[in-house]
C-alpha cells in the first residue's frame, strides 16, 4: 500500500497538470482562434477563390464593389429588377406595370431584399435562393459578401461585418432608385445576427426582417456548438448579442422567423427565445378597458419539423411563407411552390 500511495499522488499531480494544460489550451484557442472557428470563410475548400456568379444560373446581375469607411473592398452582387424580365426569362413571374414607366421607376416600385449569408461558404452558394426572390417574387436583390469571404478583401470580425452591412445599407439609401424601395433584410444563421444588428442601428430605414435559424448570442451558443470549450464561453469576444438588440427594432417592423426543429448547430430554443423577445417589443395600448399590444400581429414564427440547420430553406412551405410575408408588406408576389437545392 505504501508503494501505491506515491503512484496515486503522481497520478493526481499528472491529472491536474493535464487539466491545467488543456484548460490553458482551450482558453487560448477560444480567445485567439475564435475568429477562425466562427468565420470559416475558406470552407468548403476553394470558397475564397471559386465564387459562382448569378449568370451561371441564368440571372442578369451587376457586380457591385463597395469601399467601406475603413478601406476594405467588399464585392457583392446586385440584381435590379426590370419590366421586361419575364420576356427574356420565362421562369420570371409577370407583375403589373405601367407601360409609361421606366425601368428605374419599376426598380423603385419593387421591394429590395438584402441577403446576409451564414458563416460558411460564400455568397455564390446562395444564388439559388436569390433566384427565387428575384424571379418568383420580383424583388430587387443585393447579395452581401462580408470582408474575408469570397472575393472580398480583409478578414472577418464582428466589428468589420457590422461596418460591411452598414456600407451596403448606406449604398441603397443613397441611390435615387433603391432609396424609394422598402428594404427587407434576409439573414440565415449568423446572417440573422447581422440583420438584427443592422436593423437595431437603423430602425427607421428597415422595412422588414426575415430570420432563419439564428441564435441569441454567440457566447450562449458555444456550449452547444463547441462543448469542450463551453467552460470558456465567457472569453468569446465575438458577441453578436441579438437578444439584447431586438427591443431596439420598432414593434411596427414586420419580422418573419423561420426555425428548423432539427437544427443540430443552433438549438431551436435560441429562435424561440428571440421570438419571445420579439413578442415583448409590442407597444402596449388600452382600448375599452382592455390592454393589448400593437405590432405583434406583424410578426410571425414558423417551425419546420424536418428542418436542419442547412436545409430549412428547402422544407415544404418555406418559400410560400416568405412570399406571403413579402406580399403582406404591400407588394404582390406569387408564392414559390418548388424548392431550390442550394449549397448552404
Amino acid at each position: 500500500m505504501s508503494n501505491f500511495l506515491p503512484s496515486l499522488e503522481t497520478f493526481a499531480k499528472g491529472t491536474l497538470a493535464t487539466a491545467a494544460t488543456l484548460s490553458t489550451v482551450g482558453a487560448g484557442l477560444l480567445w485567439y482562434g475564435q475568429n477562425y472557428l466562427i468565420y470559416p470563410s475558406a470552407f468548403p475548400p476553394g470558397s475564397r477563390i471559386e465564387v459562382p456568379a448569378p449568370s451561371d444560373f441564368g440571372i442578369p446581375y451587376q457586380d457591385l464593389e463597395l469601399r467601406t469607411p475603413d478601406g476594405i473592398l467588399i464585392r457583392c452582387y446586385l440584381l435590379p429588377q426590370r419590366k421586361s424580365l419575364h420576356a427574356d426569362h420565362p421562369e420570371a413571374v409577370r407583375v403589373p406595370y405601367d407601360d409609361s414607366e421606366s425601368d428605374d421607376e419599376f426598380i423603385a416600385s419593387r421591394p429590395t431584399v438584402v441577403m446576409f449569408h451564414g458563416n460558411g461558404g460564400n455568397l455564390g452558394h446562395r444564388i439559388p435562393l436569390a433566384k427565387i426572390i428575384f424571379m418568383k417574387m420580383r424583388c430587387n436583390v443585393l447579395m452581401c459578401s462580408y470582408r474575408g469571404y469570397g472575393l472580398s478583401e480583409g478578414s472577418p470580425s464582428e466589428k468589420g461585418i457590422q461596418i460591411d452591412s452598414q456600407t451596403v445599407l448606406d449604398y441603397l439609401t443613397s441611390d435615387p432608385n433603391f432609396n424609394k424601395t422598402p428594404i427587407i433584410l434576409y439573414g440565415q444563421s449568423i446572417g440573422g445576427a447581422v440583420a438584427i444588428d443592422l436593423a437595431s442601428r437603423n430602425p427607421s430605414k428597415i422595412g422588414a426582417l426575415i430570420l432563419e435559424n439564428t441564435f441569441t448570442s454567440l457566447p450562449s451558443l458555444v456550449p452547444h456548438a463547441l462543448p469542450l470549450l463551453g467552460p470558456f464561453s465567457f472569453l468569446c469576444h465575438q458577441k453578436w448579442d441579438s437578444a439584447s438588440k431586438i427591443h431596439l427594432i420598432p414593434a411596427t417592423t414586420p419580422i418573419l422567423m423561420l426555425s428548423g426543429a432539427r437544427d443540430d448547430l443552433v438549438p431551436k430554443a435560441h429562435m424561440r427565445a428571440l421570438w419571445e423577445a420579439v413578442a415583448k417589443r409590442g407597444e402596449k395600448k388600452t382600448s375599452g378597458g382592455k390592454e393589448y399590444k400593437v405590432g405583434l400581429e406583424r410578426a410571425k414564427y414558423m417551425e419546420f419539423k424536418s428542418g436542419g440547420h442547412n436545409d430549412t430553406c428547402v422544407q415544404t412551405g418555406y418559400w410560400p411563407a416568405v412570399a406571403d410575408f413579402v406580399a403582406s408588406l404591400g407588394t404582390p408576389v406569387a408564392p414559390e411552390k418548388s424548392n431550390p437545392d442550394p449549397k448552404t
